[in-house]
């Protein structure tokens, strides 16, 4: 079985060693500290050996799904990987709870799947938060506002997510009758990975199993009264299609904490820096200054979710660098119990 079929391609190809023992795989999904990994000779379970595990600096240089492995195969479909190789794109949150770290969501994927429902959930700030996220993977994010044939109000609804847009794609979906779901396989090319992203019960899991024409993901109804999902994926799932694309199937996120640079607010709130060049003063934080052409032509409520990320991520990466720190003072630490354990041996 071809490894283009995976999604392999030169980007990681040239990272290989030519005297090399080692074969490549792409994770598919991880529990606990197994992984199952697609190679050319089929599915095997591995595990992270010793050494890619103790001198990692944190756990994003850990395999995640999507990512291309190199691994060793032992007996009966098991394997140990030795290497992670380098991203093409990186679909990244800060991992819920108080410490600044970073979870990968999906790696080496081409198109996120941005899927919010038409019903009570619905929310435009929720989707700018993930555009922001999305932008900084270096995928191509893509609205996909589900539940069309029941809303109320799909129009004006369409119409606010296309405010916030910037120029991504924006479809209109019933994930339950079908409506505007031939759309979506534009996206769906052999070799080609696309990320579903969204709340629990947009829907994610039931348009997947459309696109594949059957039930390959479990699927539960949302609490009527309000609108909320039931978290029916319970962890990541990289699922090759019939066709050759790959789709990444994700957990609902209850948070969405931005993990990202400074540029990515710039590609999300493209029309506030648009507007900047006009305001009287170049340091204009666009807050309370004279002459602010931003304050005068953006909406309220998108120039106050612009300023809540920006301070979201000036104290991500205050707190990044001090956790940066304490990580390289753990890899130092391990490297020499590591040599202090080797002389011991000699």
């Amino acid at each position: 079985m071809s490894l283009e079929k995976y999604g392999w391609g030169p980007f990681f190809s040239q990272q290989l060693e030519s005297n090399s023992t080692f074969i490549p795989g792409r994770v598919s999904s991880q529990h606990g500290g197994l992984y199952r990994v697609l190679t050319d000779t089929g599915e095997v379970v591995a595990n992270v050996s010793g050494r890619l595990r103790n001198f990692a600096l944190s756990s994003s240089e850990l395999p995640a799904v999507g990512d291309w492995v190199l691994l060793q195969r032992r007996e009966q479909a098991r394997a140990v990987i030795h290497r992670v190789l380098s991203r093409r794109t990186q679909l990244s949150r800060r991992a819920p709870g108080k410490r600044s770290e970073e979870q990968i969501l999906a790696a080496n994927v081409d198109t996120v799947f941005i899927m919010t429902a038409l019903d009570a959930d619905f929310s435009v700030r929720r989707m700018e938060r993930y555009l922001s996220l999305v932008h900084e993977s270096g995928a191509i994010p893509v609205l996909v506002l589900n539940k069309c044939d029941v809303a109320e109000d799909a129009e004006g609804k369409r119409l606010s997510a296309e405010s916030i847009a910037r120029g991504s794609a924006l479809h209109l979906v019933s994930a339950h009758s079908g409506e505007g779901v031939v759309e979506l396989h534009r996206y769906l090319k052999p070799g080609r990975t696309v990320a579903f992203i969204g709340s629990s019960g947009v829907g994610k899991s039931t348009l997947i199993n459309v696109l594949f024409g059957n039930d390959v993901q479990l699927t539960r109804a949302i609490r009527v009264k309000d609108s909320k999902g039931r978290h029916t994926t319970t962890y990541r799932r990289l699922i090759p299609m019939p066709g050759g694309a790959m789709l990444l199937d994700t957990p609902g996120m209850r948070e969405v904490q931005l993990w990202a640079e400074d540029e990515a607010l710039h590609s999300s709130f493209g029309d506030i820096a648009e507007a900047a060049r006009d305001c009287r003063f170049r340091d204009c934080t666009h807050q309370h200054e004279p002459g602010c052409a931003v304050r005068e032509s953006i909406d309220a409520e998108r120039l106050s979710s612009y300023h809540r990320q920006q301070k979201e991520l000036a104290f991500l990466h205050r707190q990044t660098d001090i956790y940066a720190a304490q990580a390289e003072k753990q890899r130092w630490k391990a490297i020499h119990k590591s040599m202090r354990n080797y002389q011991k041996g000699e």
